[in-house]
């Protein structure tokens, strides 16, 4: 609604991960050298973590779009809630090779075939896993066995495990110490600085196609920063409502007062989604217990 009135193109600030929108920042940088540098020297096992909404799937995607695909296979997985067979499944789908109909030995002989002729090739097989703090632990084990996989002097195939921190949590139990000890390679992806925090919001501003027709205060820009701790996924949610508010005061200059009534819209709404899930967990919980009553033995 608002995109005519400023004159862009598209929405700058959708959550929506978008290609086109991708901004770096120093942290984000530091992350894709960490992850490009285990991949490179074929370091096995890559760890990222970072909170929800700090920009890890973004660091992906560019880590992935960077590669070289000449030299380069990868696998992305963005849904590990799979059991064992269903991942081995999954990555052999990616890579583009015998899946359907196989047993788990069956697809890991496939797997490691596919991986034996990309090495003599002198390709570089990376298999990348998103929001892998969902893997159960027995999932963890069959990872590690593909990362088995390997000739006498080298790694078949790199690993990148991303998740929230939960993931090094899960990492660090008794069980999954054989996977913790093969990470060479870990990187804590840390939310962005006001700096950061501006020049990205200036950044989705311009790549949307109305650089200077929308601008944020410095003002803004400060309230904007201390709401979201330079969080991109929060960023983006204010600052869209805060453009709404410009577009109906009439106003192409966000100001300190309208990025205020936009985190109070923003958190009212989430207030809001919280009471209602509460109100609805209490009316499920009740109706349970009242079923349980009824079918008591009489």
């Amino acid at each position: 609604m608002y995109c005519v009135y400023y004159g862009f193109k598209e929405k700058p600030f959708t959550v929506t991960p978008n290609p086109r929108f991708v901004f770096l920042s120093k942290n984000h940088k530091e992350a894709f050298a960490h992850l490009l540098y285990g991949i490179d020297n074929h370091a096995g096992f890559i760890v990222l973590t970072g909170e929800v909404g700090t920009g890890k799937t973004t660091v992906l995607r560019s880590l992935l779009v960077q590669f070289d695909h000449a030299i380069m296979r990868s696998a992305l997985i963005l849904n590990p809630c799979l059991s064992a067979p269903e991942l081995l499944r999954s990555i052999n789908r990616e890579f583009g090779i015998a899946w359907e109909g196989l047993n788990s030995p069956e697809l890991l002989d496939a797997l490691n075939c596919f991986l034996l002729a990309e090495n003599q090739n002198g390709h570089t097989a990376v298999l990348v896993i998103d929001e892998a703090q969902n893997l159960e632990p027995q999932v963890l084990e069959q990872i590690r066995l593909i990362s088995n996989l390997e000739t006498e002097t080298d790694k078949l195939i790199q690993i990148v495990l991303a998740g929230q921190p939960e993931l090094a949590q899960l990492l660090r139990k008794p069980e999954l110490r054989q996977v913790e000890q093969r990470i060479t390679v870990r990187y804590h992806l840390i939310a962005m600085d006001f700096d950061d925090t501006r020049a990205y919001i200036e950044h989705r501003l311009e790549v949307a196609g109305g650089w200077r027709a929308a601008t944020f205060s410095r003002p803004a820009l400060k309230k904007i920063f201390r709401y979201s701790g330079g969080i991109p996924r929060l960023i983006n949610i204010v600052c869209d409502r805060a453009l709404l508010i410009g577009y109906i005061d009439d106003s192409r200059e966000i100001s300190g007062s309208m990025a205020v009534r936009a985190i109070t819209e923003v958190r009212d709404n989430r207030n809001r989604v919280r009471i209602s899930r509460l109100a609805w967990g209490i009316v499920l919980a009740a109706a349970l217990a009242a079923a349980a009553i009824y079918f008591l033995p009489k």
